[in-house]
């Protein structure tokens, strides 16, 4: 079966719930797409009111407080939100990238080894039992191994170790200064080899959430090598099914799973910034048109917050007084103009009193767009 550019473009959508906001509660709402980008703190509540009907920040709020969601470092070596139930599989499946970046040159710097870190993260997860701020984490580095290496020690273990971000403040649960808490007792990692089940797991709900997809879109997801995806996908069988892609390329997917026809409408967004939606692929020319990436996506790192129109990114958007400033990159309708509006008025009531400068941290990216429409919403 061939399966044509647009059409994977709306099998993304729907399992990314941008088809339609669904009744689902925070958590059912966060299994069905996998994770959530969370390096700023407002981006996993932005992408659930993108998703969700009736979603509330208060719900999210509780969510994070009860234990039910958690945030740590892993798809991407990067902070994600993810139900506490994905946690142990999706982190035993990131297991060798982690033990490659956090336990590699920055660490042997510190003039530390691998060995090193599997006698000092057992103590400092029973250290962590409770919340621990950054600084208490850095003095007890400190204390056992020195000023000296405490830094590069501090920089590897925060990401390697299995540590939850514990919630600590308004308006997003999550400050930017992180404190941190061990994650609930289970086998502590060692060495660089993934759980092949717990591998399976993450590809499986990988696909779930955001196939049908290649090898190359796997690995970039997870950012685990190919060759351990293309193992795991070869031995699951019938359990998945294979596609050609529009460039000829092997893709796979769950059997039976959403796949709407090229043609179905897909209504505009306001997307967080480092959506999962626009990350979470090799070729990300599936939501991104490949002349826009450069002003998306940023040579630091930063994703700005996006406009999508018909499924794919049209612009960027920032909140200014009064509202939503929007940047399209090209002629829109008045009809979409009118639907980034409605959502514009919904944005402002799920911003409430918390945060309505979210993001403006990243406005210096702003005087590098190119010439464009701008609208305030």
């Amino acid at each position: 079966m061939t399966i044509s550019a647009r059409e994977l473009n709306r099998a993304t959508l729907s399992r990314q719930l941008l088809l339609e906001r669904e009744p689902l509660s925070v958590q059912e709402g966060v299994r069905r797409v996998v994770a959530l980008q969370a390096q700023h703190p407002a981006s996993p509540y932005l992408a659930l009111w993108n998703r969700l009907s009736g979603f509330t920040a208060d719900a999210l709020d509780a969510a994070f407080t009860e234990g039910s969601m958690v945030k740590a470092t892993l798809m991407r070596i990067t902070l994600h939100a993810v139900h506490a139930e994905d946690y142990p599989a999706f982190r035993a499946a990131m297991q060798p990238t982690l033990y490659a970046s956090r336990l590699g040159s920055r660490f042997a710097e510190a003039g530390l080894s691998p060995a090193d870190a599997d006698a000092l993260v057992p103590e400092l997860l029973d250290f962590a039992r409770g919340p621990r701020t950054s600084a208490q984490m850095q003095a007890w580095v400190e204390e056992r191994l020195g000023a000296d290496k405490r830094d590069g020690a501090w920089w590897g273990l925060k990401g390697y170790a299995p540590l939850h971000h514990a919630p600590t403040d308004a308006p997003w649960s999550f400050g930017h200064r992180p404190s941190f808490v061990a994650a609930p007792s289970g086998p502590v990692p060692t060495g660089r080899t993934a759980d092949p089940q717990a591998l399976r797991t993450l590809i499986l709900r990988y696909l779930a959430g955001f196939g049908p997809a290649s090898v190359a879109d796997v690995a970039q997801f997870a950012m685990v090598q190919r060759t351990p995806v293309r193992a795991a996908l070869l031995g699951l069988g019938d359990a998945v099914e294979r596609l050609q892609g529009p460039d000829g390329e092997v893709l796979f997917d769950l059997p039976g799973a959403s796949r709407p026809p090229a043609e179905t409408p897909a209504p505009p967004r306001l997307m967080a910034m480092w959506d999962s939606t626009l990350l979470a692929y090799a070729d990300r020319a599936r939501v991104i048109p490949p002349h826009y990436r450069p002003w998306v996506i940023r040579r630091n790192g930063d994703v700005l917050p996006t406009l999508l129109v018909d499924g794919h990114v049209a612009g960027v958007w920032r909140p200014v007084d009064g509202g939503v400033e929007a940047t399209a990159f090209h002629a829109l309708s008045r009809a979409t103009w009118d639907g980034l509006a409605e959502e514009a008025q919904s944005l402002k009531s799920l911003f409430g009193d918390r945060e309505r400068a979210v993001y403006s941290r990243y406005h210096h990216w702003w005087a590098k767009l190119p010439d464009a429409e701008v609208r305030n919403l």
